[in-house]
């Protein structure tokens, strides 16, 4: 069989970024262009400013990933794009430059969801095995997702409200941490305990919910500051990741035993958190038989390989999009 090489474009949010991958898990090549610094002093991503960034490099990222990639266009079997979920601007930048290089170069045009490019970033570590049970955390989403193959998802639960991501960055910025606060919040706990009051969730095992952790803390912040009380930042952190996490890992847990799937993939943005990395890790030993996957941390957070590792198996099933393909920031993966 032929090898099957795709440029992948990435621009849900923040990050500008480019791959060549063949057959769905050999990175070529990948040029990403970061916006955090920009973006730190508002305390969260700002859309308008995003959309205007990736504007500005788009064009250089693309050329500078082809040449470290080593590869001609001719040499290139489709092109593909993040076609959602969000930023509708950022979005929009993304499928711009990947329809203009479809039809400059009469190519096949996939729309991938960046979902889906999540969970197959785990291909550069090793294949998934079906029936697989993804649990995919980021800034946006907190789901677990049972597959029975590549593109064949099935949602088992999901966050009533906040993501898990989110939580972190919201909780961050009350504790006046830099953007993205996660890695922050993370380092900081290692350096704590779990010593400050946590509420009591009602919630059931097939669901998740972050609204009332993130008031809850909300609250302790604000009556600890209203009454001139030190806050120790360490033990808060070490409290909130304590209880944020737990909660994922209990559902985990609880999906396992529920669904027996052949192998768990922990995926997104916060999979790179190192309390969860652990955590999990720990869960699985009490599942000697099914494999676990977790991806390195620069398949973690956005970037355009994981976009061409999903985007290989549409090529497979032909999945491709029109030139009047329209993003999608509200796009579910069921």
């Amino acid at each position: 069989m032929n090898k099957i090489i795709l440029c992948a474009i990435e621009t849900s949010c923040d990050e500008t970024s480019v791959a060549f991958v063949q057959d769905g898990n050999v990175l070529l090549s990948q040029v990403t262009h970061s916006q955090i610094q920009s973006h730190q002093v508002y305390k969260g991503v700002m859309p308008e400013l995003a959309s205007r960034l990736h504007i500005q490099v788009i064009s250089q990222v693309i050329d500078s990933a082809l040449v470290q990639a080593n590869l001609t266009w001719n040499e290139v079997d489709a092109i593909a794009f993040t076609i959602g979920p969000g930023l509708v601007g950022s979005l929009h930048v993304g499928a711009l430059a990947a329809k203009t290089l479809a039809w400059a170069l009469n190519k096949p045009l996939i729309g991938v969801n960046h979902l889906a490019g999540h969970i197959h970033a785990n291909a550069f570590v090793k294949d998934i095995k079906y029936p697989c049970l993804a649990l995919v955390v980021s800034g946006g989403h907190t789901e677990l997702i049972m597959m029975q193959g590549p593109l064949d998802f099935n949602i088992l639960s999901q966050t009533q409200d906040d993501a898990i991501g989110e939580a972190y960055d919201k909780v961050g910025r009350l504790l006046g941490l830099n953007y993205p606060a996660g890695p922050y919040i993370d380092q900081l706990a290692k350096e704590g305990k779990s010593t400050y009051p946590v509420p009591h969730l009602k919630i059931e095992k097939t669901s998740f919910s972050y609204s009332g952790i993130k008031s809850h803390f909300n609250n302790l912040i604000h009556n600890a500051t209203q009454k001139n009380e030190e806050i120790n930042l360490e033990d808060m952190c070490a409290t909130f990741q304590d209880i944020a996490i737990s909660q994922i890992i209990e559902r985990l847990d609880y999906a396992i035993e529920q669904h027996q799937p052949k192998q768990v993939i922990i995926a997104g943005g916060v999979s790179a958190n190192s309390y969860l990395r652990t955590q999990s890790s720990n869960l699985m030993k009490a599942y000697p038989n099914i494999d676990f996957s977790i991806p390195p941390i620069m398949y973690c957070t956005d970037n355009a390989a994981m976009i061409g590792a999903a985007a290989y198996h549409y090529y497979l099933e032909k999945r491709f999009v029109s030139l009047n393909a329209k993003v999608n920031p509200g796009l579910t993966l069921a």
